[in-house]
């Protein structure tokens, strides 16, 4: 478990609308190219590690489609950086219209473990080829980097506060499932301001890091943009919080309903 902390902290974005999958998709994906989001994740009141997500155009094309290139790297801070420094950089290749992923690439420094990994989806033989084997899947699969950007284009009008989703994801060795609830709306303070939001809670699975009733919450704005604002979870010693700090290069204006003052 303690090799994936940093990747865990980037599945947070992920996870803010796992819910998409069981709603229909929007005509348009509601992100463009440009696009980049900034966050610092801090440990009580340390800042413990800073990430980036962006979204660049792509001349690859998979099966002759045009493709988005969307890049995540995140790295630790402070005097986390000295004593487990990590240097993350996750990549993949999305469909244009369908949001769907043909290549994905991770390389991961964690301290003193060093991973890499090259995923292939064919999504006509239903089958994903990575560093550990070839995978046979139903249904949508995802990567860490994808879902987010795929779930963001659904529309959630109908969601209602209770309701439970189910989200795939590839990851190293097979593919996996995590169960989400909606908790419903609630205003939220980040760094740049006060954004009106959707909570979510997804489930997740005691361990070296997570206590056994831990809870993970996050908040998404309730705009067009549907970008993740805060993160929260409670850990064995205290608690995470995954905090945006900067966000350029959106399809949609990001009205704060107020600043945040000094």
């Amino acid at each position: 478990m303690k090799k994936y902390f940093f990747a865990l902290i980037l599945v947070c974005c992920c996870f803010s609308k796992i819910f998409a999958q069981e709603l229909s998709k929007t005509s348009e994906p509601v992100f463009k190219a440009g696009e980049k989001l900034s966050y610092k994740m801090k440990y009580g009141f340390f800042t413990a590690a800073e990430a980036s997500i962006r979204v660049e155009d792509s001349p690859t094309k998979f099966d002759g489609q045009n493709t988005y290139h969307i890049i995540a790297e995140g790295k630790t801070a402070g005097t986390f950086d000295v004593f487990y420094k990590v240097r993350n950089r996750y990549e993949t290749y999305v469909d244009r219209t369908t949001l769907l992923p043909y290549f994905y690439a991770e390389n991961r420094h964690e301290s003193n473990y060093r991973h890499a990994d090259k995923v292939t989806f064919d999504h006509e033989k239903n089958t994903i080829t990575a560093a550990k084997g070839t995978f046979p899947y139903t249904g949508k699969v995802f990567d860490f980097v994808s879902v987010y950007y795929f779930a963001r284009c659904i529309d959630v009008s109908k969601i209602h506060v209770g309701e439970k989703f189910d989200l795939q994801y590839f990851l190293e060795d097979g593919v996996h499932t995590l169960s989400i609830t909606y908790v419903g709306k609630e205003k939220m303070a980040c760094a740049m301001g006060t954004f009106n939001c959707l909570k979510f809670n997804p489930t997740i699975i005691p361990g070296r890091i997570f206590k056994k009733n831990s809870k993970l919450y996050l908040w998404i704005t309730d705009d067009n943009n549907r970008i993740p604002v805060k993160a929260h979870v409670e850990v064995i010693l205290g608690s995470l919080t995954m905090d945006l700090t900067a966000a350029s290069g959106l399809k949609f204006p990001l009205n704060p309903v107020d600043k945040e003052t000094d």
